[in-house]
């Protein structure tokens, strides 16, 4: 322990269980010295083990519904009288698609899950922001952070409609950046992660097989969920004050490889006779 986050305050939103990112930043924060509160969907309270994480990190738990503003109210309010004053961070972790669930092809999107998808994955990116701009519930020169992936870029079939939900994660986190950064020297960013096996990232079709292929093709191979909770606390500490609006690719180098030669020797294996 370094104490980076000494006497800051934030909201972790996410955490199911040991394999998320979100588990794993909770974790070091509370290791950096910082005070949270933990939020996740009343479903995913249900299913997953955040209690245990609570009581690991002296947290309080608040149920909260990521697409309903009223919930956001309530989340803020809550961790600012539990916490004793206004968030130095907040992490959104949140992300479903009910076509990738389901199995549906991109080709064949039923469009009020895809709506949900957008809502659930980055509206609610907004709404926790204006929510906090609305309430004063960030401190100056606090830090937003959204996770994110390469997909709202480039093309990967089986992501099918989360990859325009991140697009717009991207973008939220752009733009808002700009308008807290007026208002009170808040920083909005988005990482984009390697891909990563927590539950909800095994949920994709083919992921083993994409997990392979992205750590053969990073320099550095796939980053796990505990280096990127590590970027994340460097992201919420002071030492990052001047970095907003920006999507930080977190990846081993994946994003900016063509190929590399592994896989091309993995490639001429499978050709030679």
């Amino acid at each position: 322990m370094s104490g980076l986050l000494k006497g800051k305050k934030g909201i972790i939103t996410g955490a199911l269980d040991e394999n998320s990112i979100a588990w794993q930043v909770a974790l070091k924060c509370k290791a950096e010295g910082a005070s949270i509160v933990l939020s996740n969907a009343p479903v995913a309270l249900r299913m997953g083990k955040i209690n245990e994480l609570a009581e690991q990190t002296g947290a309080i738990v608040v149920g909260a519904d990521a697409t309903l503003t009223e919930d956001w109210e309530k989340l803020y309010a809550t961790a600012m009288e539990n916490l004793g004053g206004p968030m130095d961070f907040v992490l959104h972790s949140i992300g479903m698609s009910p076509n990738v669930r389901k199995g549906r092809a991109y080709t064949d999107l039923h469009y009020d899950w895809y709506l949900k998808s957008i809502d659930i994955s980055a509206v609610s990116f907004h709404k926790m922001i204006q929510t906090a701009y609305k309430m004063d519930a960030m401190a100056e020169w606090g830090s937003i952070l959204g996770l994110s992936y390469i997909a709202a870029q480039r093309t990967f079939p089986d992501y099918s409609d989360m990859a325009e939900a991140k697009a717009i994660l991207e973008g939220i986190a752009r733009s808002f950046g700009y308008h807290y950064g007026i208002k009170n020297k808040v920083r909005v960013n988005t990482i984009s992660q390697s891909p990563t096996k927590t539950t909800a990232g095994t949920g994709v079709g083919g992921f083993d097989a994409f997990f392979d292929y992205a750590d053969r093709m990073s320099p550095l191979g796939n980053a796990s969920a505990s280096a990127c909770a590590d970027y994340c606390i460097s992201l919420f500490s002071d030492y990052t004050r001047m970095v907003t609006m920006q999507n930080l690719y977190h990846d081993g180098g994946f994003s900016s490889m063509g190929i590399s030669a592994d896989l091309m020797q993995q490639m001429n294996n499978l050709q030679t006779p």
